[in-house]
Parts: structure tokens; C-alpha cells; sequence
């Protein structure tokens, strides 16, 4: 699995970060940085539901 942001779309809620800080994180103005584009296996559940909390849709899964 992979990960996408659609940083323009980011509305800076972090809540990406708080679901799963080791793969996301945000910039001065809180727009949603990646950390890791590649996350391992125990992190699939953590990205999930970041996008699927994200207010803005603004990340998109990837599968290889």
C-alpha cells in the first residue's frame, strides 16, 4: 500500500496525524506532509482511517 495527498484539497484538521502520526504529518500551516509513502503492514489499519476520516478526502490509498 501507498498513499496520495492531494495537499491543495488539505482544509488542515489533522486528523490524518492523530490517526496515524508515524505516516503523516503537517506543515507551518497544517497542511498534511507525508512521512511515509510506503507504510509497512501494521500500519494499513492506521492509514485507512486516516483517509477515511480526512474532512477533505484529501488522501488517497493506493494498492500495489
Amino acid at each position: 500500500m501507498r498513499m496520495e495527498v492531494d495537499q491543495p484539497k488539505c482544509v488542515a484538521s489533522g486528523q490524518c496525524v492523530l490517526a496515524a502520526p508515524d505516516v503523516f504529518d503537517q506543515d507551518d500551516d497544517g497542511i498534511v506532509v507525508i512521512l511515509d509513502e510506503t507504510p509497512g503492514p501494521h500500519q494499513y489499519d492506521d492509514v485507512r482511517a486516516a483517509a477515511e476520516i480526512c474532512p477533505a478526502a484529501a488522501i488517497r490509498l493506493v494498492t500495489r
